[in-house]
């Protein structure tokens, strides 16, 4: 879903929607991710990192912010790293959180999150 709406992908699901459980039906109406998903810039998000068990994609936004998404591939949780040079932007940005709809700070020159097994951290950087 993080994946989805970073890459502005039509957003279809196939299946009984009055049979959908709490966590789905959450996951399913996140406002903020879906905002990232219908941003109308329009910009798909581009890969801007990987190795062999991470990825972090980033995509701006019509308000100036990017939406970043920090990939943990690997079966073990991980810590993930993103300078600012990597985003193209410098100075102190403010970074919220999409899932857990938390306000995680302002950052100097870069992000670190610990990113579950086979997990994702989506944020919005402004």
């Amino acid at each position: 879903m993080s994946l989805w709406c970073l890459l502005a992908a039509p957003l279809l699901i196939g299946c009984d929607l009055t049979k959908l459980d709490d966590w789905t039906l959450t996951l399913l109406t996140n406002d903020e991710a879906l905002a990232v998903n219908q941003d109308p810039l329009g910009r798909q998000a581009s890969r801007i990192f990987r190795d062999q068990t991470s990825e972090v994609w980033a995509r701006p936004l019509s308000d100036g912010s990017t939406a970043m998404g920090l990939f943990n591939r690997f079966k073990g949780a991980a810590q993930i790293r993103v300078g600012w040079e990597q985003l193209g932007i410098n100075g102190p940005k403010k970074i919220r959180d999409l899932w857990r709809h938390e306000d995680l700070g302002t950052f100097d020159r870069e992000f670190a999150a610990d990113v579950a097994g086979h997990g994702v951290v989506l944020v919005t950087v402004r």
